[in-house]
C-alpha cells in the first residue's frame, strides 16, 4: 500500500511540474451488473410519479474510479460528463440492452481536472469538486473547501485550465469546509429564470436553518434558501423542461442509517428573497438500492418523456457502491413514493 501511494504521489508532482496528464489518466475499464428492483427483493416499479427503469452497480480496477459527485448527459442522451470530488472529469457513454434498459458504460476516460493557473491536484483540499453544469459554450463547476464556481471551455474542458470564474453571491465565511457548494445548474432559456444559473449549498445555512442558495445570472440575479427538513443535505439538482427544480438530497448518520429523497420546486417560486419547499417525489433508505447518492440529471427520451438518473459517490471505500439508477417522471401521478 506505501509503495503504491508513493507511486501515484510521484505521477501526481510530475503533473504539476510539467502540466502532463499523468499515468493514471486516460482509458478506464468499467464492470457493470444491471439492478432491476429499486426497493431489494420487491418487484414494485411505481413510486408516486417515478417509475424505476433499471440501474447499474460499477466497479473498475482503476483506483480513481469512483467519488461521482455530479453528472450531466449531452443531447444524445448517451455520452455524458462526470466530475469526481478528487479532481478529475470522467467522461463515457452509456450502453443499452435489447428492452433499453441501462446495460453498462463505455469509453469511459478519466483526466485530472486544472485550475485556473493550469495545475492539477492529487486530493480536496484545491480541486474538490461537487457540481458540474452545461451553460452554452461553457462548463461550469462548483468546489467546496475553497468555495468558488470555476468556467471551462466547451468543448476542449478536459485539457484546458479554468478560463474564469462566476461570483457566487454568497459569502464564503456562511459555507462550511465540507459543506459547500454542492448544486449548480442551468435553468431552461423559456423558465422564468430565463437560463439563469443556480447554486445550492449543502450545508450552509441562513439564520433560520435554511440552506444558502442564489441565482447567479438571469433577470431573478440574487440570493434565495432551500427549507431544510431534518437531517436531510442537498448533494446536486436538475431541472425540469418546464423550469421545476429536482433537488437530490442524502442522508447519512449512525442514528438514521443511510437515505436519499428527491424533492421537486416550482420554478415560479425560485426567486430572490425565497425560502422555497418542495413536493417529496421519492425516498429510500436501507430497504433501497441506494448509496451515497451524489449527481442527478435529466433529460426528455425521443418518447417525450422525461427521464432522471442519479449516481453515487463511493468515496472509494470497499463498503459503499457506485451507483447509476434511472427513473421515469410522469406528472399525471401525484403521490409521492416512501419507505
Amino acid at each position: 500500500m506505501i509503495g503504491k501511494r508513493l507511486c501515484h504521489a510521484a505521477s501526481i508532482a510530475l503533473c504539476v511540474a510539467a502540466g502532463a496528464c499523468p499515468s493514471w489518466a486516460g482509458e478506464v475499464p468499467v464492470i457493470s451488473r444491471q439492478i432491476s428492483d429499486f426497493r431489494i427483493g420487491s418487484s414494485q416499479m411505481q413510486f408516486g410519479s417515478l417509475e424505476f427503469l433499471g440501474g447499474l452497480e460499477m466497479v473498475s480496477s482503476r483506483a480513481l474510479f469512483g467519488s461521482l459527485s455530479s453528472i450531466r448527459f449531452r443531447q444524445d442522451q448517451r455520452h455524458f460528463v462526470v466530475v469526481l470530488d478528487t479532481g478529475q472529469w470522467l467522461t463515457g457513454s452509456i450502453e443499452r440492452d435489447v428492452k433499453g434498459r441501462l446495460s453498462g458504460l463505455s469509453d469511459v476516460e478519466i483526466t485530472p481536472m486544472k485550475n485556473s493557473a493550469g495545475r492539477s491536484f492529487e486530493g480536496k483540499g484545491h480541486m474538490d469538486a461537487e457540481g458540474l453544469a452545461f451553460d452554452g459554450d461553457r462548463i461550469l463547476v462548483s468546489f467546496e473547501q475553497d468555495h468558488r464556481v470555476d468556467v471551462y471551455p466547451d468543448p476542449g474542458f478536459a485539457q484546458s485550465g479554468a478560463i474564469g470564474t462566476l461570483p457566487i453571491l454568497i459569502p464564503r465565511k456562511m459555507l462550511r469546509d465540507n459543506r459547500g457548494i454542492e448544486t449548480i445548474t442551468v435553468a431552461p432559456a423559456s423558465s422564468p429564470l430565463k437560463g439563469g444559473v443556480v447554486i445550492v449549498s449543502e450545508r450552509g445555512l441562513d439564520r433560520d436553518g435554511n440552506r444558502l442558495a442564489a441565482i447567479l445570472s438571469g433577470p431573478l440575479k440574487g440570493q434565495f434558501a432551500v427549507a431544510r427538513d431534518g437531517s436531510f443535505d442537498v448533494t446536486d439538482g436538475a431541472f425540469l423542461p418546464n423550469g421545476d427544480l429536482l433537488l437530490l438530497e442524502r442522508r447519512f448518520n449512525m442514528a438514521e442509517g443511510i437515505g436519499m429523497r428527491l424533492r421537486r420546486i416550482k420554478g415560479a417560486d425560485i426567486r430572490p428573497g425565497a425560502v422555497v419547499d418542495g413536493e417529496l417525489l421519492l425516498e429510500g433508505n436501507f430497504n433501497s438500492q441506494i448509496d451515497n447518492m451524489e449527481g442527478i440529471d435529466t433529460f426528455q427520451a425521443a418518447d417525450g418523456t422525461t427521464h432522471i438518473i442519479l449516481v453515487s459517490d463511493d468515496n472509494h471505500s470497499i463498503l459503499q457502491r457506485n451507483l447509476m439508477l434511472e427513473f421515469r417522471l410522469s406528472d399525471n401521478v401525484k403521490q409521492a413514493a416512501s419507505d
